[in-house]
């Protein structure tokens, strides 16, 4: 049973929503409604047999009645104890013979009287318990439908008709109640079983959604998992609120606390493809359109002619009347969309941001589908929390594990090589002249296994993790320049020309980090005599280059960052870790005669990332 199609913008339309029962569960639920029937039935017998004559005029049909329903109650309740299934079809002939029993009882008994209103009340609640609101007001109304037939049979004749029939045939009529046919009593009778309906059917959907709404958190939560990672958990949310709301496309807009980037996880619902997590990064003018700074939670806005009708609530789910709502207009203008839900989105304290859901199409009342939205978030976010913490966890204890691994290899192998080294250097010099052949032949392994000791620091400064700050930045680059000139024997040497670095801690080591991979390909690649690496400022931008005077690359002149990727030249590694500071890439290249690499981070992206 469904809604009717106007019903649906005004209530949410839960089956969408709603968790499905199982067999087990709706089995249960039939005994229960079967004993609940077999009780009333006997309780009403028992009134009839204790007080016969209170006032009601009661008749030996209404015995008759009431012994065929118990009849019928209790082999319904066999069936559902013995049978391993209850169909649909067997529910909905069950619910329609208790629609028309208590109007067939109504006949020789008051409705609203007495121990018979009772059956109005339990068909009712066997609606709701089963189905919910609209069921069990059609089952009101259908009540209602059959108890005003009476009165138009009355009018019609029939009834009178059929009494006498049955009083020619047996000396007595069927007893039937004359006041139960006034029109006022059968006015308020189906008053008070529309009101009964409405707020039976209220509760009932209250329960089922509140049910609902559990379910789909504990599923979630459920599916939740370390080894998914943070893109695969964030999938399953995107994927299960674009499911719940029949949004066309969901997105999710997360920023790293001291950070400037705003990554953007984005899913479609496709009714061919399946639905897949895409990620991309939001360009920097665009960032506080998905980010915003509002005092509102959770936001549901439409599409009004040119403008946008718009429903806020706060931290406390308290609805905001006179808050800003230029964010909208400013979303708008990067993403289009007729209908949008937003929900803020916290990861303790190092990620913020907030999940879209563009163009939903199964929306219920605004406030309450932002309510959800809220608790969702407020449950499900501590969850991706854990995971994120689990995951760096993880990944400090593998860096643990490799600084362990490095320092093995600097008191082992290294030293065993280095070893070797000296003592293949020691009869190389013994050799003599007189075996040049063999000279030769041992500086050659000398020099493979001091290329070998070269790789395996190389290897070692990798794996090791460091942190360096603002403060020890420029001292951590002197260092590593000064190692590089030691062990491989080039002239090296480090400029500044700035007392200190604005940076967050995260962009001072991707900057060392790629002071280190340039001067590890310097080392492999270039076969220059001289380095020397700079940082300076200029024209308010943080600029580092290194340059060398060795072989340069394949190309002669200059390219940027944009270039060096379309034609796939350059330090692929030394672009990401560009790309992750947001700073600009150039090499100049001339080929015999060196390189210079330059790495420039402008003064607003440097100061977001601070």
């Amino acid at each position: 049973m469904r809604p009717l199609p106007w019903i649906l913008p005004r209530y949410r339309d839960l089956w969408r929503f709603r968790a499905p029962l199982s067999a087990g569960e709706i089995r249960r639920t039939e005994r229960w409604l079967a004993t609940a029937r077999v009780a009333l039935i006997v309780t009403a017998e028992v009134t009839l047999w204790l007080e016969p004559a209170n006032g009601f005029a009661y008749s030996r049909w209404l015995y008759w009645l009431l012994t065929v329903y118990l009849a019928h109650a209790v082999v319904v309740m066999i069936l559902v104890r013995f049978h391993p299934q209850s169909t649909r079809a067997f529910r909905l002939v069950v619910h329609s013979a208790d629609v028309v029993w208590p109007v067939l009882i109504s006949m020789f008994a008051p409705a609203q009287r007495g121990p018979f209103f009772l059956f109005f009340v339990f068909v009712m609640a066997a609606a709701a318990y089963r189905w919910g609101l609209w069921e069990t007001v059609g089952t009101a109304v259908a009540a209602v439908a059959m108890l005003w037939s009476e009165p138009l049979a009355t009018r019609l004749g029939l009834v009178s008709f059929f009494d006498q029939s049955v009083r020619a045939m047996n000396g007595s009529g069927l007893g039937l109640n004359a006041r139960q046919l006034d029109p006022q009593q059968l006015f308020m009778s189906s008053f008070y079983l529309i009101v009964l309906g409405f707020l039976l059917g209220y509760m009932a959907e209250n329960q089922k959604k509140a049910r609902a709404e559990r379910a789909v958190i504990t599923r979630i939560l459920s599916a939740t998992r370390v080894e998914h990672g943070l893109s695969g958990n964030m999938e399953q949310i995107l994927r299960e609120l674009t499911g719940i709301f029949g949004a066309s496309r969901s997105l999710a807009a997360s920023r790293e606390r001291n950070s400037y980037r705003v990554f953007l996880a984005e899913v479609f619902k496709d009714r061919i493809a399946p639905q897949t997590l895409r990620w991309r990064e939001a360009s920097a003018e665009n960032q506080n359109a998905y980010l915003f700074d509002s005092p509102a939670d959770v936001t549901y806005t439409v599409r009004k002619g040119t403008g946008f009708q718009t429903v806020m609530l706060d931290h406390a789910g308290m609805r905001l009347r006179s808050a800003n709502t230029e964010f909208v207009e400013e979303l708008a203008r990067v993403e289009k969309f007729d209908t949008m839900l937003s929900v803020a989105l916290t990861l303790g304290a190092e990620w913020s941001g907030r999940v879209y859901l563009f163009d939903a199409r199964q929306v219920g009342n605004p406030e309450e589908e932002l309510r959800f939205l809220q608790d969702f978030a407020q449950q499900v976010g501590p969850a991706i929390y854990n995971v994120y913490l689990v995951r760096r966890l993880r990944e400090r204890a593998g860096a643990l594990e490799r600084a362990r691994f490095a320092r093995e290899l600097h008191d082992g192998a290294i030293q065993s090589l280095i070893a070797v080294e000296m003592q293949l250097d020691v009869i190389r010099r013994q050799s003599g002249p007189q075996s040049p052949v063999v000279k030769v032949e041992l500086g050659r392994i000398q020099k493979l296994l001091r290329e070998e000791v070269l790789k395996l620091r190389e290897l070692m400064q990798t794996m090791k993790s460091f942190e360096v700050d603002a403060e020890r930045l420029l001292g951590f680059i002197s260092d590593t320049v000064e190692r590089f000139r030691r062990e491989t024997g080039i002239a090296a040497e480090f400029v500044s020309e700035v007392e200190r670095v604005e940076l967050a801690q995260k962009g001072c080591r991707e900057l060392a980090r790629i002071v280190q991979e340039s001067l590890v390909n310097v080392r492999k690649h270039s076969g220059a005599h001289h380095v020397l690496v700079r940082l300076a400022q200029k024209n308010g931008s943080l600029q580092l280059t290194v340059e060398d005077d060795g072989k340069g690359f394949d190309f002669t002149g200059r390219r940027s960052g944009a270039e060096l990727a379309t034609t796939r030249t350059g330090p692929a590694i030394i672009q990401e870790r560009v790309h992750l500071l947001a700073g600009d890439l150039a090499i100049e290249s001339t080929p015999g005669h060196g390189a210079r690499l330059e790495v420039r981070i402008p003064p607003t992206r440097r100061n977001e990332h601070a």
